[in-house]
């Protein structure tokens, strides 16, 4: 006697038609979430970015100050070069429309995708 799946169980069928469905909804959820935190930590690097700034009038002259504003636009810039990644990979195309949303400064728009220097060893 073969058991089956009793009918009329409201997603069950697609399920059964394509055995990867599962899976292939944990990866749009994961994919989302990422996406998601991503979001979140690019606003907290552009807000402590800006916090940054309106406590130090330009130009700087102080090195500390400098090196701070520098640290603080690498952080951002690598935040907003993985956000970029990721939502490309989820299909999502527009940078520009990100960038506006975001209000992402020319700074940090410069700083995407820059590495610093490693030290030789």
């Amino acid at each position: 006697m073969a058991l089956r799946p009793p009918r009329g169980l409201p997603g069950l069928r697609p399920a059964l038609d394509n055995p990867l469905a599962g899976l292939e909804h944990e990866l749009l959820q994961q994919s989302a979430e990422v996406l998601g935190a991503l979001g979140r930590e690019l606003n907290a690097a552009l807000d402590a970015l800006a916090a940054f700034e309106a406590a130090h009038p330009r130009p700087l002259t102080e090195e500390r100050a400098r090196t701070t504003r520098e640290a603080l636009l690498a952080r951002a810039g690598d935040v907003l070069w993985r956000f970029v990644i990721q939502r490309e990979a989820c299909g999502l195309r527009d940078s520009e429309r990100l960038m506006q949303d975001y209000k992402v400064p020319a700074a940090v728009r410069l700083r995407m995708g820059v590495f610093p220097r490693r030290a030789r060893a």
